[in-house]
């Protein structure tokens, strides 16, 4: 996807705004498994492309701009990346519904929630893995 800003002003804030919440929402995964990082700067990369030239910036990162790539060049997730997601995101959960999590609603709505996901990004293409 290549970047296109909007032509309103007020849209490209709106989109800077949300892409800056979402790549903070990332980073933040970065050390708290429990959030997934990739969603999050996809979606910042997705919102940067229609609202500024950070979109640039992003691809570029060393760390970032790669997934970026290939979510967007291809619609997958490199392997080790989405084992090493799921293990962190499992661990950091099921340690939060066993130690910190009361309220037994509480903990099946975590349960079901890190399935989902857990499901979701099983299911992203792989190109690295056959």
């Amino acid at each position: 996807m290549s970047a296109v800003e909007h032509a309103s002003r007020t849209v490209r804030v709106l989109f800077v705004g949300l892409g800056v919440t979402a790549l903070a929402l990332g980073i933040a995964g970065i050390v708290l498994p429990v959030l997934p990082t990739t969603p999050f700067v996809l979606l910042a990369a997705a919102c940067f492309a229609r609202g500024s030239k950070f979109h640039d910036w992003l691809l570029a990162h060393p760390l970032f701009g790669p997934m970026i790539i290939e979510w967007q060049q291809y619609g997958s997730i490199p392997w080790r990346t989405k084992i090493v997601a799921i293990v962190l995101m499992s661990s950091t959960l099921g340690v939060s519904i066993v130690f910190f999590v009361n309220p037994p609603w509480l903990k099946a709505a975590l349960t079901v929630f890190g399935l989902v996901l857990a499901t979701w990004l099983y299911r992203v293409p792989s190109r690295d893995r056959v």
